[in-house]
This record gives C-alpha cells, sequence and structure tokens, in this order.
C-alpha cells in the first residue's frame, strides 16, 4: 500500500482564511472556510504537507521585458528593475523576492518579478509551512483575459497572456460588487503594461464570485470587453512552488536542520559506542570459549602431565651418570690434559664427584705447578668448575706438592 500524501493549503477566501486538501493526486477540495483575516489564527490545520498562499495585498508585481535570455542574469535584472522602482528586500528577512519567466523572444524576455512584504505578527500559521506561493499563480485562466475575484474582503485582479500571469494587484475596493474604482484601476493596469512594451490583449474579463446575480455594470461600462461571472475555480498547485521564504519559517528550518544534525550525531556516537561494547563482550565470550576449552585439555591431559613429570624427574636423577660432562672418567681426562708436558708433574690422587673434585699431586718445581694451575683455569671445558681460588703449592719431598680442592660454580649447580 503506498503512502498517503495528503497536500493541505492555506488559500486567502472572498472573506478570511481557508484550508484546502488533496489526498495523494486528486483535486484540492475546500475543508475549511473561515472569516479569519490573519492566518496565524486558524487552529486545527490538518496534518499534511502544508503549502501557503499569501494574499495579493502582501504582493507587488513588477512585470517587465529584459534584453537577454541568459536565465542566470534574470534575478540580477529584476533586482536592479526594482530598486529603480522603489523596492528593496531586507537580506535579514528571508527570501522575500522570486522571478518566473512569462514569454521568451528572440532576442528578450518577459519576466514576473515577485516581491513579498515582511510577515508581521500573525500573517504566518502557527505550524511550519513546507513551500509558499500566493494567490494568483494557484487560479490559472485560459488564454489572454482578465480574472477579478474577492480576497479578505477586498476586490483584486489579475491578467494573464496565454495562460500565464502576467500582473496581479489588490485594490481599496471593500464593496460586494466591482465598481468603478476597481474598473479604472485595473485600465490603469492595462495601460501601464502597454507603455512598458509588454502589450496585454486581453479577450475577456471573468468575475469570480460566490454570488452569480452580482452586478458588473461597472466593468461592462468601461471595457468593451465580455464580462462573465463565474464560480471561483479551486486551487491548482504550481510546478515548481516560488522560493519565497520568510526568515522566521527559514529560521525554524534551520534550527530543524541543526537539531537533526546533533540528533545524528548522538545517535552515531551511541551506535558506535554500543558497536563497541558488542566487540568487547564477543572479545570476552571467545576468550573465556576459549580458556574453557584449554582447561578440558588441560583435564584431559593431566594424566599424560603427570606421567611426563615422572619420567623427567627420572630422567634429571640420571643425569649424572649419563652426561658426559659429569663423567669422573672424563673430567679426569680433561685435567691430566692440562699437566704441563716433561714439567714431571704427576697426580697422586684424584676425588671426583659431581660437584666437587679434590687434587692431590707433586711437581719437581714451582713453575710446573703454577702453570697446571694456569691451565686448569684456563680449560673452558672446565669451566663449570670454580678454580679462582686454588691455593700455592708447598715444598715436598720431591720438589713442590699441591692439594686442589674446588666445586662446581654456583649457578650451575643442581638444585
Amino acid at each position: 500500500m503506498s503512502k498517503s500524501n495528503t497536500q493541505i493549503l492555506i488559500f486567502p477566501g472572498e472573506t478570511g482564511w481557508e484550508i484546502w486538501s488533496r489526498p495523494n493526486e486528486g483535486a484540492f477540495e475546500l475543508q475549511h472556510a473561515s472569516e479569519l483575516l490573519h492566518p496565524g489564527e486558524l487552529e486545527d490545520i490538518p496534518a499534511g504537507e502544508l503549502t501557503m498562499l499569501f494574499a495579493l495585498r502582501s504582493i507587488t508585481t513588477v512585470p517587465m521585458r529584459v534584453t537577454t535570455t541568459e536565465e542566470d542574469m534574470f534575478a540580477d535584472l529584476a533586482g536592479l528593475h526594482a530598486e529603480r522602482l522603489g523596492l528593496r528586500a531586507d537580506p535579514l528577512a528571508g527570501q522575500l523576492n522570486d522571478v518566473f519567466e512569462i514569454a521568451r523572444e528572440e532576442q528578450s524576455t518577459v519576466l514576473l518579478s515577485v516581491w513579498l512584504k515582511p510577515p508581521g505578527e500573525g500573517d504566518l500559521p502557527m505550524v511550519g509551512p513546507k513551500a509558499f506561493d500566493f494567490s494568483a499563480r494557484v487560479t490559472p485562466l485560459e488564454g489572454s483575459a482578465v480574472a477579478l475575484w474577492r480576497e479578505l474582503g477586498r476586490w483584486v485582479f489579475a491578467i494573464h497572456e496565454d495562460g500565464k500571469l502576467l500582473y496581479a494587484q489588490a485594490t481599496a475596493c471593500a464593496a460586494d460588487r466591482p465598481d468603478a474604482a476597481v474598473a479604472r484601476e485595473l485600465k490603469i493596469a492595462l495601460m501601464q503594461l502597454s507603455m512598458q512594451g509588454l502589450e496585454p490583449k486581453p479577450n475577456r474579463i471573468v468575475v469570480w464570485s460566490s454570488d452569480v446575480a452580482t452586478d458588473l455594470g461597472a466593468l461592462r461600462d468601461a471595457f468593451e470587453l465580455p464580462v462573465e461571472i463565474q464560480p471561483r475555480p479551486a486551487p491548482v498547485l504550481p510546478d515548481p512552488v516560488s522560493k519565497l521564504l520568510p526568515e522566521d519559517v527559514r529560521a525554524a528550518r534551520k534550527q530543524a536542520k541543526r537539531t537533526q544534525r546533533i540528533r545524528l550525531a548522538v545517535a552515531s556516537v551511541a551506535a558506535m559506542y554500543l558497536l563497541l561494547a558488542v566487540w568487547l563482550i564477543f572479545g570476552l565470550w571467545q576468550d573465556a570459549r576459549q580458556l574453557a576449552k584449554l582447561e578440558k585439555k588441560a583435564q584431559l591431559a593431566a594424566p599424560e602431565n603427570a606421567a611426563y613429570q615422572s619420567h623427567a624427574d627420572r630422567w634429571r636423577a640420571l643425569a649424572d651418570a649419563i652426561d658426559i660432562d659429569h663423567s669422573p672418567v672424563e673430567i679426569l681426562h680433561r685435567i691430566t690434559g692440562c699437566i704441563p708436558p716433561n714439567s714431571g708433574l704427576r697426580l697422586s690422587s684424584a676425588e671426583i664427584s659431581p660437584y666437587e673434585i679434590r687434587l692431590t699431586g707433586e711437581a719437581p718445581s714451582n713453575e710446573a705447578a703454577n702453570q697446571f694451575r694456569l691451565k686448569l683455569r684456563k680449560n673452558t671445558r672446565l669451566g663449570r668448575y670454580d678454580w679462582s681460588n686454588l691455593p700455592d703449592s708447598t715444598p715436598g719431598k720431591l720438589g713442590r706438592v699441591f692439594k686442589y680442592a674446588v666445586s662446581e660454580k654456583l649457578e650451575e649447580q643442581a638444585p
């Protein structure tokens, strides 16, 4: 099912502001007609895409002919022309002007420049509209003709050329029928357009009124044109709508966008923290799961581990017997290799254990004993034993007697 897209119009009626609605793509229908002269007093505005149509008394229309067809220059040329007429929009009041193309010729373009009077207190509805336009743009008229109707208690008129709005104006007449003053203002407007080279050529005058018995004698007397009276047609929203945007609404939209950006930023930060928390929780869950698997494997491997520890203890107990560095024969061989050749030095006894060596011997001279002692200290294959505190040899029957007692270095001793 497609989503409902109801459009709501706030429209200036004959005697007060009206509310029109259009569901989806149907025609606009009148929902509420009031006697209120300020749209800010309207209540219970239906929900939907709201568009406000300004009354012609709030609008100044300035038709012109410019000698260019470049659309980028239209707004600047319209602004210069308006300044010559004394019209100047307040830049702090929002977007109060717009330009519409009426007709394009070979080297010139007819434009309609529209200027909105800054809205005062109560001139805007309590609900912020999505778009803005003005009443003469939503009541189209086919061909080249003039339309008159009452708007908020005053007569207004719009001049159309080839189905496009060329000029619109609100009069001061508040009578029940268009009088001679209205006819005079319309005739002056047509003369001014002709003097500007626009030369409108209406072929009829249409009066939109709910009272079909309205007296139109003043218009028939002033113009040699057919004068018709018809009910006012339902509004038709132009596409695209105007760029008019008062400052109050623009500021509200900026604030709404700023609030939306703040909400999006907060939501992004919250989502980031949420993702981080989920990631951390997932990581902890994975670690706990892995730890549980390792603990289960450790429990399954406990008997094997106990057997391995027992085997390792037994292997360490046999280390002194199978390690060549602890073999007494190998140690004695290394010690005898340190005896200086042809020195006459001999060993009388050697007591060798895994952690201690006791040597006793004699040398014919002190020099031979010292050389033997020095070679023991420098022998890298005996480096695990501490030879640093060997005592000097003493006199004996055959020369010098030495008794050495050494031990394995503390940092290498078995526990």
